[in-house]
């Protein structure tokens, strides 16, 4: 074959390679654009309410104390953004709650929650204008992300954003669409791994034994879950909001009680797909080194490196779901209650079983992942060679 028949050869393949990429494109788009044709049951009438933005322009009455804390609401003067009353002022009240209002300077850009009904008007201040410091530090984030990692930072990039479309787009939809919470799960965790590992290690059989053991550490967390569940009694319907949550039961059939479990395998997937890549990539290198390993030599020299990567890595989930129930931890302290009551209430229950479970989905991702590449890589390099 001559040098200009095998360019040819190799162009038409990129072509076909980029043809069934732009096929994948298009399937999925028009799957998200139909999954997302959703008719919402109307849980809370909202008719005449909107969250419009403004801008403080002047404090009519303040509510500081002369101790620094602020008590009732404070009487301020706006200038609407957008919506129904847009270039208008009107006078509202911005409460001192911690979870609603604002303590309003002027200047401030704040979201008013109003009720347009006529010429009727009436509005509060529901919390501070905080969407562009989102976009700002999101988009300074995936910056330092491009610039540091380079080519690698801008697939991770591209991975991360895909990851977070996916939960809001497909994930959300099939579980109000009355699928399992768990399988959804399942199904977003193997397509954002195998569309991340793929922008990061190519078509590549590292990637394929990555994106495997990625897929089995993550089942075998939500197992760990399950059999945790099964024999402490707890469920999905113990979290504190499941009242809340059994409106949409009552409403939509939606199966709320998986969604402790299918959040437990969304959370744990960056640390397993973390450990998976690594040790493909380690082994790979191991073996392009020293092709002469036996698959028993292969194994163990894998198993080293993830033994190392165990270390460390146990630790991660443990510390992120404890650093999440630090709030109740300290009431818990402060109110000195007795150990069994914390022990076997629901919240610690339910914290420590994420922890846990997660960390299992870690560890047991390493033997299968150094298993699934010793067989890939050795298979196919004696095949190869034969």
């Amino acid at each position: 074959m001559t040098h200009t028949s095998f360019t040819g050869l190799l162009s038409r393949k990129k072509v076909v390679r980029y043809l069934i990429y732009l096929l994948f494109v298009c399937v999925f788009a028009v799957f998200v654009f139909k999954l997302n044709q959703v008719e919402k049951t109307e849980l809370v009438v909202r008719t005449g309410q909107t969250f419009e933005k403004a801008e403080v322009t002047e404090i009519l009455q303040d509510n500081l104390d002369s101790n620094g804390t602020r008590v009732g609401e404070q009487k301020v003067r706006v200038k609407m953004l957008t919506g129904a009353r847009k270039g208008e002022g009107l006078d509202i009240t911005s409460s001192s709650g911690y979870l609603f209002g604002a303590a309003c300077k002027v200047g401030m850009k704040v979201i008013v929650m109003q009720s347009v009904a006529g010429e009727t008007t009436i509005a509060s201040v529901y919390s501070q204008d905080r969407e562009w410091v989102i976009y700002i530090f999101a988009l300074l984030y995936l910056l330092a992300l491009c610039v540091i990692g380079g080519k690698q930072g801008i697939k991770g990039c591209l991975g991360l954003i895909f990851t977070f479309f996916c939960v809001i787009f497909v994930y959300l939809p099939l579980v109000y669409l009355r699928f399992s919470p768990f399988w959804a799960a399942v199904f977003i965790c193997f397509l954002t791994t195998l569309v991340t590992m793929y922008l990061i290690g190519g078509p590549t059989k590292k990637t394929c034994a990555a994106t495997l053991g990625t897929l089995a550490g993550v089942v075998l967390a939500g197992l760990s879950a399950w059999c945790f569940s099964k024999a402490s009694g707890i469920s999905g319907y113990n979290v504190s909001d499941i009242e809340t949550l059994m409106t949409l039961w009552n409403t939509n059939r939606i199966q709320v009680g998986g969604l402790l479990f299918s959040g437990l395998l969304i959370s744990c997937l960056g640390a397993v797909m973390d450990v998976a890549m690594s040790i493909s990539s380690a082994i790979d290198e191991i073996y392009k080194q020293n092709t002469s390993l036996t698959r028993k030599e292969l194994f163990k020299a894998g198993m080293r490196v993830g033994r190392d990567m165990m270390g460390t890595d146990s630790n991660t989930l443990i510390l992120a779901f404890a650093g999440s129930s630090v709030s109740t931890l300290l009431l818990d302290y402060a109110y000195d209650l007795p150990y069994q009551q914390i022990i076997n209430s629901n919240n610690i229950g339910i914290a420590i079983m994420q922890g846990l479970a997660g960390s299992f989905g870690i560890v047991l991702s390493v033997p299968l992942t150094v298993l699934i590449c010793t067989v890939l890589f050795h298979k196919n390099e004696a095949v190869s060679q034969v």
